[in-house]
């Protein structure tokens, strides 16, 4: 799929596709298993909570589609903090049930690494298995983020599995520190600098910040000092 791959901004209307996306997505990851380990309910209870941040991104951010429905983006600005979706203790309580503790503790420990400047949060990059993955996963996550660079900001993600992790270097992304997670499994942050920020010459707070680190780094070595800041 080439660069001018079509992109289908989401609306509310389509935040059923993008819960059902996302939910078969995660449903047989390691991560899924361990916030519900058991499978039987562990597909209700993710769609639960990926409806309750799909609602929320959709105030606070971006959704996208590929036009045929096969893959979804969602985004979340955080150009600032982002309140807590409303009633989101009860909700959650009420979607997870027992397993509430789980994903409070999922939350904490992403939250807590998360750069504090201005950027694009990919919340959920959503490829279910099936033909041509690969092509669907790296259209969504091109013209997405096409659509994010307009903005001008870094883009972070957290890869939870390889698959994403591999999937993001091939887009630019590259890795921080890693994130220890409950259950003995591992997140790894990535971010990806805007191209803006370095074709730039002159009048740009961005480029300041690019002359103001040491000159012969490494582009990992920019992005890691940038994110801890």
């Amino acid at each position: 799929m080439s660069l001018t791959t079509p992109l289908v901004r989401a609306r509310w209307c389509d935040i059923d596709r993008i819960v059902d996306l996302v939910t078969a997505t995660f449903s047989p990851t390691a991560l899924g298993a361990w916030l519900v380990p058991d499978k039987q309910r562990r597909p209700r209870v993710l769609a639960d909570v990926v409806r309750i941040w799909t609602e929320h991104a959709l105030l606070f951010g971006d959704a996208f589609l590929l036009p045929d429905g096969t893959a979804a983006a969602v985004w979340f600005h955080r150009y600032r903090p982002i309140p807590l979706p409303a009633r989101y203790r009860g909700r959650l309580t009420a979607a997870c049930g027992q397993h509430r503790e789980r994903f409070l503790l999922l939350d904490r420990a992403l939250s807590a690494r998360r750069p504090a400047e201005a950027h694009n949060h990919l919340a959920f990059l959503a490829i279910p298995p099936g033909p041509n993955g690969v092509d669907r996963a790296d259209a969504i996550l091109r013209a997405s983020q096409r659509w994010m660079e307009t903005l001008g900001l870094p883009t972070y993600a957290e890869a939870c599995t390889e698959t994403h992790g591999d999937l993001y270097r091939r887009h630019g992304y590259a890795d921080l520190d890693r994130v220890p997670l409950p259950g003995g499994m591992i997140a790894h942050p990535m971010l990806r600098l805007p191209p803006s920020w370095t074709s730039r010459s002159s009048g740009n707070s961005a480029v300041h910040w690019s002359d103001r680190r040491p000159s012969g780094r490494s582009r990992n070595d920019r992005v890691s000092e940038w994110a801890t800041r």
